[in-house]
Parts: C-alpha cells; structure tokens; sequence
C-alpha cells in the first residue's frame, strides 16, 4: 500500500497545494517552521481520522477560512482508492471514500494502515502513562476496527459517568444509577484489556528481534501489560471505589488508567532507564509497528518520519534507514546530508519554502 498523490487547501499555512508521491522514499526539507510537519499531518489526518499532534479541526484549518479540505489518492493491492476530508471549524468533520461519505471512522482504516515516528515518540518510555495507552491505542485502532467500537463505546459511557459523579454531589438520589453505567462500563472496559493483552503478546515476538539487533545483542526487551483492574475484577472495583469516587468525581478504576511497563535486562527503563536506553526502546516500539501491521494485514504501512533522525546517534540512525527499503517512506528533515554521507536512495525530493513545495529533483 502506498499513498500516490495528497491535495490541500486552506490546511494550516497550505492555501493550495498538489503532491504526487513516489512509492520508495519521499523526503521533505528546508528550514524549521515552513510547513513539512503539516504535509505529515495532513496524510496521517486524512488515513486515521486523528491528528498525530492532538488537534482539532479548527485548529488545522486556516486563519481566515471556515473549511479546509483535504484528498488523497491510494493504491492498495492494485487497486486506487480516494479518501476526501472535509473540516469545518463548527461542525464534524466530512469523510467520503471514493465520492461516497462515510459514517463511521471505522470504514476508513481498512484502505490505509501508517505509522507516524516523531520526535516526541523517543520519550514515550520516560513520558507519563497517557502516552504509553495512546500508543496501544493508535495501533490497535488501525488493525482491529471491533477495538476502535469498544474504545468509543468506552470513552462514551466513561464520559457519562463522570458527569454523573459531578451531578451526585449537588443531588445525592442519583448515585442509584451508576449501576446502570458501572454494568456497561465493565463491559467494554473487559473487551479493552483483553485486546490490549493479545497485542502485547504479539508486540513481545517482534520488538525482541529488533531490539537485539539495534543494540547488538547487548539487551533484551520485553513488554509488560500492566491493566489498573483484570477483566474478572473490573465491576467489583467499580463497586468498591463508589465512595472515592463520589468524592473526588471522577472514575478511578478501569483501561483509561492502565500502563506499559518496558523491562530492558529484567530492569524497568521508565524509572532507571538511562536517556539512550529509552530511546533505543522507543525507537524499537515504532520498528515494531510496522512489522506488526506487516504480519496482520500482509502489506507494509506508510511509515511518516518527523524530523526523526536528527534526534538519533548515528548507530540508531543506519539501523533505522536500513529498516525501511520496503515501505513507502515521507521524511521531513532540515538538510539532505545525512542521506548523502550513507548514500541512501532517494525516491523523491521536495523543498518546502513557506508553504509552497519544490520539486528540484
């Protein structure tokens, strides 16, 4: 699967802009704050519905537009396919796969599978437990569309039930109802560690081979699930934490606080972790996805490397470049010198000037 060509218009500093993408390894460069990050985003926004930064839809578009759009054309096992993305400042954004709207995100994950790698990603291991969830998440909402239901099932009633706390405060008759919510929150939150647990399991046959590769067999890594309730136990700690939970109006049980423990020679790297170590690590997570999706979907995913390399010595940067001559590959970088000096082959390049993109090769 490769994208073949993205459009914008009015997204973030791009008034108009057309790209035709090469399958091999595209790389985007020039001076900070000129828009490459943007084009990375626009691609990741309109395959998975998400900002890889967290933003929102007014966010993206432009300052004195009310709507930004968003196309770009795919081709998967052959076949070319069209995703069109509408954001509005004021309304839900608009998906359509081949002229036809969608209504569910989940119609859309099934055409393109990516992996986003940005600087920020290297302190995954060191960052708090929320960016760790985020990473099971992402990926697992792109290979398993009945995890995404489970998810927003989740969050919904999650949601629901926090108002709810806050509610009980001011009317004490209500806390009668969270029988209601703590029965379908149990339920969903069960469906979530038990998906999370098989995807460690499979995460834990890849990431060790990688890991021992990037650091010549010096270290070894593994993955440990650690959910805040087991499956069996959610609804009974739901049930025992009712009282705190009243208090301080807010659900203290559940997936949404569960972590990643990352072992590097039997050693939690969270917390005595050296800086190297946890990026090797991290770097080793991204590697990982990629195979992953490889052995779910039998295809490789387009992998968008941010500004990635200049954050790596070069022992992680070879083992990274020599990752990825199976996968279509957007790179945004500040000089081409790195590519040079290992004369890496390069598909395409692009200069990006201010919003406005070259193609001087």
């Amino acid at each position: 699967m490769y994208i073949e060509s993205i459009e914008l218009k009015n997204f973030r500093n791009y008034h108009s802009l057309s790209l035709e993408l090469d399958s091999g390894t595209n790389i985007f460069y020039g001076d900070n704050a000129q828009g490459k990050t943007n084009i990375l985003e626009a691609a990741y926004l309109c395959g998975t519905t998400k900002s890889h930064r967290g933003s929102k839809d007014k966010e993206m578009i432009q300052f004195d537009s009310d709507e930004a759009h968003i196309r770009m054309k795919v081709k998967k096992d052959g076949v070319s396919r069209r995703i069109d993305m509408h954001l509005k400042k004021n309304k839900a954004k608009g998906i359509a796969i081949d002229g036809i709207p969608i209504k569910k995100a989940g119609e859309l994950f099934s055409i393109l599978n990516m992996v986003f790698f940005s600087p920020e990603d290297l302190n995954i291991i060191k960052n708090g437990p929320g960016e760790r969830r985020r990473f099971m998440d992402l990926e697992l909402c792109q290979l398993d569309k009945i995890y995404l239901s489970n998810l927003s099932a989740y969050n919904h009633v999650l949601n629901q039930r926090n108002k709810l706390l806050k509610d009980i405060a001011f009317q004490e008759s209500l806390k009668s109802t969270l029988d209601v919510w703590d029965i379908q929150l149990a339920r969903y939150g069960e469906l979530i560690v038990k998906s999370r647990r098989m995807f460690l399991e499979e995460m834990n046959g890849i990431i060790e081979g990688i890991h021992g590769s990037i650091t010549g067999g010096k270290e070894s890594i593994r993955l440990v699930y650690e959910p805040n309730a087991e499956e069996q136990t959610l609804l009974s700690r739901l049930t025992a934490d009712r009282e705190r939970d009243c208090r301080f109006k807010i659900t203290s049980a559940g997936p949404h606080r569960d972590d990643l423990c990352v072992l590097v020679n039997g050693i939690d790297i969270r917390r005595y972790g050296s800086q190297g170590q946890q990026r090797t690590a991290a770097l080793s997570l991204k590697l990982s996805e990629i195979y992953m999706i490889k052995k779910i979907v039998k295809d490789m995913p387009v992998l968008l490397l941010d500004d990635v390399l200049s954050e790596l010595d070069s022992n992680r940067q070879n083992y990274l470049l020599n990752s990825i001559h199976e996968v279509q590959t957007l790179i945004t970088c500040t000089g081409l010198d790195d590519f040079v000096d290992r004369r890496f082959h390069i598909s395409k390049i692009f200069k990006v000037i201010d919003g406005n993109v070259y193609n001087p090769s």
